[in-house]
């Protein structure tokens, strides 16, 4: 007789449901009705501003219930064979359920970190900033990997990216980077990354082949369009520097001085662009990395976090890592706040990051949990 799926059916079915509820589905059908009947009024694009709002939440709405109408819709299918299978014993037929079910837990799962995100603005875009820190040549490199590490991440997830500058080491690597990533929750996930990363393995910048310690800085701040255009910054407190676009090793990508490198001078916080064609594009990109960072600082209202924000900040060294990568004398990326732990670093600097995230998320939930927990 075909293994019959009935309870994990069941069981599964209830989990969903359970965590449709926790991600207020009803909520958000209603909310898309609302919005497709923004969307749909013949002057939203009077404002653009307004309109990209629209549109941007109308987009993660409709991307978040369709993945629980697929679930649904696949829960549906599973119980029919299942069904069948019982009826004409077709052994083959209960494996196919089998496999379906496993695949739905592994979706479920990730919808449940979903649930872990409770941040007034993790469903924003974000802005990335990769400092290289301590251990020169290898910092700067290491910078680089992290820069591909999570551009290659958004990627697998189908979000957007942006490189908006990128600022070439003399003879490898990057001293800085700064890009966008534009999707779901991108900020929610992302945030977590925010801290020092430390890599320890054998220097290929080091004719002695000996091991080196190097150290990179990673900026988060979220994309508030609502925040940034409440922010007005009198002209006298910005400082504009235009330069001549850059790539590997000094070599000019452009002919004419159209990177522009903006300073808000009373917080000393730094963001330039050479992505764009003409000087005029690329200041208008990097005033609106300064209005996503001081947005960022006003949210806060901390002054003691100010140097966890800009991009000077100064302890990018030992003592001050929130994850180390270790490719020599063993290999373990080893986060230092969750204590999760992976042998696969080769995959985790591929983009792989999940697992990292997600045991981030849980301990945060869990920290705040036991703070909220009466002594006793």
């Amino acid at each position: 007789m075909a293994t019959s799926h009935a309870d994990d059916l069941a069981a599964m079915r209830q989990r969903l449901e359970q965590l449709a509820g926790d991600l207020d589905v009803a909520g958000k059908r209603d909310r898309l009705d609302e919005l497709q009947q923004l969307a749909g009024e013949p002057g939203l694009w009077d404002d653009v501003e307004r309109a990209r709002e629209v549109t941007t939440e109308l987009s993660r709405v409709e991307g978040e219930l369709a993945r629980v109408d697929r679930l649904n819709e696949r829960m549906d299918d599973l119980e029919v064979l299942d069904e069948l299978a019982q009826e004409e014993d077709d052994a083959s037929s209960a494996s196919e359920v089998a496999a379906g079910l496993e695949a739905i837990r592994t979706e479920l799962d990730r919808l449940d970190v979903i649930t872990l995100l409770s941040g007034e603005y993790d469903a924003a875009d974000a802005i990335v900033s990769v400092h290289a820190g301590e251990g020169g040549v290898d910092a700067m490199d290491w910078a680089h990997k992290l820069q591909r590490m999570y551009l290659r991440w958004a990627e697998n997830r189908g979000y957007d990216t942006e490189v908006f500058d990128q600022s070439y080491g003399e003879e490898a690597g990057l001293k800085s980077t700064t890009f966008e990533v534009r999707g779901p929750d991108a900020y929610g996930f992302l945030n977590v990354e925010h801290g020092v990363h430390r890599l320890v393995r054998i220097s290929p910048f080091d004719s002695q082949a000996r091991r080196q310690t190097s150290f990179a800085l990673v900026d988060v701040v979220p994309v508030l369009p609502e925040l940034e255009g409440e922010i007005e910054i009198p002209e006298e407190e910005l400082r504009f520097d235009v330069y001549r676009s850059s790539g590997p090793g000094g070599q000019s990508v452009n002919t004419t001085d159209s990177a522009v490198r903006v300073t808000h001078l009373p917080t000393g916080l730094v963001a330039s662009c050479q992505n764009e064609k003409s000087q005029h594009q690329n200041k208008a990109v990097a005033l609106r990395v300064i209005k996503a960072k001081l947005a960022e600082l006003e949210r806060q209202k901390r002054a003691e976090h100010l140097d966890d924000i800009r991009g000077g900040v100064q302890n990018v060294g030992f003592g001050s890592q929130i994850r180390s990568y270790v490719l020599h004398p063993y290999q373990m990326v080893k986060d230092l706040r969750s204590d999760f732990e992976t042998g696969n670093v080769d995959n985790v600097l591929d983009g792989d990051l999940d697992d990292l995230i997600e045991a981030e998320l849980r301990h945060r939930v869990r920290v705040a949990a036991e703070a909220e927990t009466p002594p006793g």
